[in-house]
């Protein structure tokens, strides 16, 4: 009789925005006048911009005509993107990474999932808390975090980070000693960064103990502080010690043609055991690259025209950012993020729990946010709401909120 893996079991209930979306499904059905406004998940609303556009469609026809037809992508990524990810997100910051450390794939989610593979069973994480799911999540389903306790919300083998507004959502080192170390900045859910200085304290640390750091780099493009690095690789010692995950999705609006990329330094090594070519590996096992169609997209994001066209649509969202935090603030709420990162990150107020203001606002507003507890212990009586959304349904959203 065939088995099956057992950790999966163990995950308690759905994925969280399966959960809202079931919630909000119910909310229509039953409601089918309501006008639902979702600043829930955070998926653009914005089109691709046209120099992305333009790459697409001329890779579209060089698909048509067997003289410039591709097929299998390379493993690791073609190597214009990968030259074009070397020479603009990098060597202006002179963080002295290669080509041939840029590992190209279909987004941050899948390679945040699957970064664990190639560590031991029985490393020990620690993670942000409030923190995104998936680090969590796919590290259950590897049978790395234990038991699950539904009284605390926590894995028994997970060393938990909080991020409360005591220390201003900024981690602190843990007391145990992890093996890995996931790190989110800016930050999802709360929408806050640190400084430089504060980033090479967790590098340093990270080799003083001997630890890994997965640094989830999705919202660089949103940084406005001079003094917060958009790469983990502007730190002296980081190339010993991290893995840095960047997207497309929300710089670029790739989220429904799917870009992102894993940087792993050839410096990082266990014993004399290369990451980078252990991550090398498992990408060209399990994984057939990016279609050539999304890579060219993905090269004239680059484009003095690309880069336009997204610091334009970086600074749409922003402008929602501050409209929501503003709005809010006005309306009495305690409210944290929307400067370097598109995530208001909210009180709930009247003491509400977080799936209670979800409902609540749910009902009487017709708005969508994500309980803050779907992040985490720490995340309890808070609650997120996106910038992502259009301009007008985010100040219809905000009155509507301001007028409870």
């Amino acid at each position: 009789m065939f088995k099956i893996n057992e950790n999966y079991q163990k995950l308690p209930g759905s994925y969280l925005f399966s959960t809202i979306a079931k919630k909000v499904a119910a909310f229509t059905a039953a409601n089918p006048d309501a006008s639902v406004i979702r600043l829930g998940i955070g998926d653009v609303t914005q089109p691709i911009a046209p120099a992305m556009v333009q790459a697409m469609h001329k890779a579209i026809d060089e698909m048509a005509d067997a003289a410039t037809f591709h097929g299998y992508a390379p493993d690791l990524g073609y190597d214009f993107l990968r030259r074009a990810i070397v020479a603009n997100d990098y060597e202006p910051k002179n963080c002295g990474i290669s080509e041939d450390e840029i590992f190209v794939s279909d987004g941050a989610k899948s390679d945040s999932g699957n970064i664990q593979e190639i560590f031991d069973a029985d490393c020990k994480i620690a993670v942000t808390d409030p923190v995104y799911p998936v680090y969590v999540d796919s590290n259950v389903m590897a049978g790395r975090c234990g038991e699950y306790d539904p009284d605390t919300q926590t894995w028994s083998n997970v060393i938990y980070m909080p991020c409360v507004r005591e220390n201003g959502f900024v981690p602190e080192f843990p007391k145990k000693t992890p093996d890995l170390i996931y790190l989110c900045l800016p930050n999802n859910p709360t929408g806050t960064t640190i400084k430089k200085e504060q980033l090479q304290s967790w590098v340093d640390y990270a080799n003083r103990v001997g630890a890994v750091i997965i640094y989830d780099a999705a919202y660089e493009a949103y940084i406005s502080q001079v003094d917060v690095a958009h790469s983990i690789y502007e730190c002296e010692g980081a190339k010993s010690c991290a893995i840095e995950i960047r997207s497309f999705s929300k710089n670029a609006g790739f989220t429904g043609v799917r870009l992102g990329f894993t940087v792993v330094p050839k410096e990082l090594k266990c014993a004399d055991v290369s990451l980078n070519a252990m991550w090398a590996r498992r990408h060209g096992t399990k994984y057939n690259g990016a279609p050539y169609i999304i890579q060219r997209a993905g090269e004239a994001v680059y484009s003095k025209e690309g880069k336009a066209q997204v610091k334009e649509q970086v600074a749409y969202y922003m402008n929602n950012a501050k409209t929501i935090k503003d709005g809010l603030v006005s309306a009495g709420y305690e409210v944290y993020g929307g400067v370097d990162a598109p995530y208001i990150w909210l009180k709930t107020p009247k003491q509400m729990d977080s799936w209670q203001f979800f409902d609540y606002l749910l009902e009487n507003a017709n708005v969508v946010g994500t309980p803050g507890s779907g992040f985490g212990p720490s995340g309890e009586g808070y609650f997120r709401l996106t910038a992502f959304g259009s301009y007008e349904n985010t100040v219809a959203a905000l009155k509507r909120i301001q007028s409870l």
